[in-house]
């Protein structure tokens, strides 16, 4: 079934969105994974938050939350906060762009194109960032009352990097990406 360029196929029953297709999505979807790399760069290596409260000041970055769980039994948490919040997504942006970026540019799909988004496809479950910024302001409101909270650079990256991820994924048509991956072979 051919949709043209604009057009939006939806479900009979339950009217959900099935294929949209839109002239220019796949370039800008490798653009938006690839600034959102960026940002998860700058995220994980400026200063996140500072707090000050009672003369005392604390300097904190996303290596810092990490790490906060590095010692004893508290290994595995550790490994899965950075998994979840840093190294799934980062996986995520680079098979999007792997996938995609290609067929972008008017090419022949990847060799492992399809491999690559499907991977993609399976870790978006996993890929927890936009979560870990809920929990942050939710702490932010708790502590907000007891200590001063000054943003860092990091802060606004992983803001930044939270709505970039979400309108692309918002622009990713799955039917339509999987459709050009077959017709590109």
């Amino acid at each position: 079934m051919s949709i043209p360029m604009g057009a939006k196929a939806r479900c009979i029953r339950c009217h959900s969105v099935l294929m949209a297709p839109r002239k220019g999505a796949m370039t800008q979807i490798v653009m938006l994974a690839a600034t959102s790399s960026v940002l998860m760069v700058a995220a994980v290596f400026f200063p996140f938050l500072d707090l000050t409260a009672a003369g005392m000041a604390t300097h904190s970055s996303l290596y810092d939350a990490v790490m906060a769980f590095s010692s004893g039994l508290l290994l595995p948490l550790s490994f899965a906060t950075a998994a979840l919040i840093v190294l799934l997504p980062f996986l995520r942006f680079l098979a999007i762009i792997y996938a995609l970026a290609p067929m972008a540019l008017g090419h022949h799909r990847a060799r492992y194109a399809v491999p690559a988004f499907r991977f993609a496809q399976n870790l978006k479950p996993w890929a927890m960032a936009e979560i870990f910024i809920v929990g942050v302001a939710v702490a932010l409101v708790k502590v907000a009352g007891l200590a001063t909270i000054t943003f860092g650079p990091a802060f606004w990256a992983f803001v930044a990097l939270v709505l970039v991820n979400t309108l692309k994924d918002t622009m990713m048509c799955e039917l339509t990406i999987w459709k050009t991956l077959e017709e590109r072979a």
